[in-house]
């Protein structure tokens, strides 16, 4: 753990936290501490990052990952090559999720939990929601049959999809290409989502 971090729920005083639980096990049975928030968390990332429900038995790392970057917002979506098991998997329940933003934080030094939500419907998503998220923001979808290169060390906020294992089904890229997003690759190899995720990241900014 690199950081501790605190909940209001900690706060006995305005200056004077009790913690509890995993985060007491790192140092004793009971810890009281006096604190002062003297500086700002580091600064997010400007990306909003639209991802097709990974495997549950990566989603916790893509989740710490993503959180770790200084993604502030992710939107786990549906898609045709998404295995419909996966929206039952206990990972994904908000208790793990919020889990797993913790554990990014901490590794970060990072204090501000992103937003993570889920849309189990693909098209009603693209077509009534993701236009008003991406405006304003330069568009991207990470796709391997794209003729068009990632652009590298952007200034802007951007949205930018990612799909699933296989990527996505034509019909879906043209979905989301008519609400203005543009295809773009990374070359010819194919990245797993846990390596998709930062290596985009740090190309983008």
């Amino acid at each position: 753990m690199n950081l501790i971090l605190l909940f209001e729920a900690d706060f006995i005083i305005d200056s004077r936290v009790r913690l509890t639980g995993r985060r007491l096990q790192h140092v004793r049975d009971t810890l009281e501490m006096d604190v002062a928030l003297d500086r700002d968390p580091p600064s997010p990332l400007p990306l909003t990052l639209i991802l097709a429900l990974p495997r549950p038995k990566v989603l916790n790392r893509v989740i710490a990952g993503a959180t770790s970057l200084g993604i502030k917002r992710i939107i786990l979506i549906n898609a045709w090559r998404v295995e419909k098991s996966y929206w039952s998997s206990p990972r994904l329940t908000p208790e793990n999720l919020r889990m797993q933003s913790i554990l990014g934080l901490e590794q970060a030094r990072d204090t501000v939990l992103p937003s993570i939500e889920t849309r189990r419907l693909f098209r009603p998503f693209v077509e009534d929601e993701l236009p008003s998220i991406a405006f304003g923001t330069r568009a991207l979808i990470a796709h391997p049959n794209a003729m068009k290169e990632c652009p590298r060390n952007l200034r802007e906020p951007i949205t930018l999809v990612i799909g699933p294992e296989g990527g996505f089904i034509d019909a879906e890229i043209a979905s989301l290409e008519r609400i203005g997003f543009t295809p773009v690759s990374i070359g010819e190899r194919i990245l797993r989502v846990e390596t998709a995720v930062p290596y985009l990241a740090a190309r983008l900014y």
